[in-house]
This record gives structure tokens, C-alpha cells and sequence, in this order.
């Protein structure tokens, strides 16, 4: 069976023109899902999908990276195909991996495409290097305030745990363990400066 994935990094992209060219392609099923492609954390359909695949299926993607856009991601799931003896058909490069060929080309494009995620990432940072140079850029807005700070140090030292002041703040656990971190260094550095 051919089995299609769609993927768009956002909510508001078209994914419809993905699904429109799998469906010509001849999948049979298709999933589809709006998350980025830099890691496979998260991507449920896509995982679903790769459990789900039985030797002789065929994967179908319209480009690279929407499967993977970093080449250890794609050397890994392309693994995992061969295991299971499922061929990966890219359809805008007409790359199947049923051929040597196939599978050297792909390896090439998974290069090609990390290379474009990484100059991506490159062209972000320098862009907000020169927003900061010219003062234009000032960062996320912080999520917690002062006194939302102080609050949660007085839970901390009222004993309350750390993932129970997160929901009961409704602010992540990786930002009350930050907020905690500074409390507890800022108070070591007022006892260090006490004579």
C-alpha cells in the first residue's frame, strides 16, 4: 500500500497542495499534521505512520523536508524503512528508494536540506543580531513578572513542589525550575557579599 505525509510548519500554511499531489500520486492513506520539521519530537502522525508501515508499503512524501530536515533524522527513519522493507518515494524529485540510485540521491538531498535549515538558522541569528545593534530587537516578552517571581520563591520556600507551582501559575515547568534557579543563586550571591 502507499502511504502519504503531508506536513507544514505552521498553522496558517497551506497543506493542501500536498495532499492534493500524494492523492495524485496514488496514496491510499495519508496523514498530515502542521509542526516543524527540525526534530521528530512531537510528530505523532509521523510516528503513527512509521509504526504502522509493514514490508512491501511504500512511503510517500512531495519533498524531503517534509519528512526530515536534519540528515541524522532522515538517515534514521530511511533505516528504519529498510528494516521493515518499505520504500520511500519523494514525489517532486521522482526518488525511490527501491534503487541504489535512489538511495545515493536521497542522501544527497538530506544533505541539501540540512545545509538549508542550517543557513536558515544562520540568516535568523544574524537578523536578530542586527535588530539588537539597532535597538529594534528586544527579545520575547517576559512570561512571568516581578511580583509573580517573588511569589513563586514563597512556594518554593513554603515547601510547595516545583511542578504543582506550575500549574497552579499556569507557566511551564521549564520556567518556574528557571524561576527557582535564579531565587536560589540570587540569594547565594547576597550571602557571599555579607561580611
Amino acid at each position: 500500500m502507499k502511504y502519504g505525509y503531508a506536513r507544514v510548519s505552521t498553522l496558517d500554511q497551506n497543506i493542501e497542495p500536498q495532499i492534493k499531489a500524494l492523492t495524485d500520486y496514488g496514496c491510499d492513506i495519508i496523514r498530515q499534521e502542521k509542526i516543524s520539521g527540525t526534530s521528530l519530537e512531537g510528530r505523532e502522525e509521523l510516528n503513527t505512520l512509521l509504526e504502522f508501515l509493514r514490508s512491501g508499503d511504500e512511503l510517500v512524501v512531495t519533498k524531503i523536508d517534509r519528512l526530515a530536515r536534519s540528515l541524522k533524522d532522515l538517515e534514521n527513519i530511511v533505516f528504519d524503512l529498510q528494516e521493515k522493507k518499505v520504500d520511500l518515494s519523494i514525489v517532486e524529485t521522482r526518488i525511490n528508494t527501491s534503487s541504489a540510485g535512489g538511495k545515493a540521491f536521497l542522501s544527497m538531498l538530506g544533505v541539501f536540506a540540512e545545509f538549508e535549515n542550517n543557513l536558515r538558522a544562520e540568516r535568523q541569528a544574524d537578523g536578530i543580531a542586527m535588530a539588537k545593534a539597532n535597538g529594534v530587537y528586544k527579545g520575547r516578552k517576559p512570561t512571568i513578572d516581578d511580583e509573580l517571581r517573588q511569589k513563586i520563591i514563597d512556594d518554593v520556600d513554603n515547601g510547595m513542589k516545583k511542578t504543582e507551582i506550575a500549574s497552579n501559575y499556569d507557566i511551564g515547568r521549564a520556567t518556574a525550575y528557571r524561576v527557582i534557579k535564579e531565587g536560589v543563586l540570587s540569594l547565594s550571591l547576597i550571602h557571599i557579599s555579607e561580611p
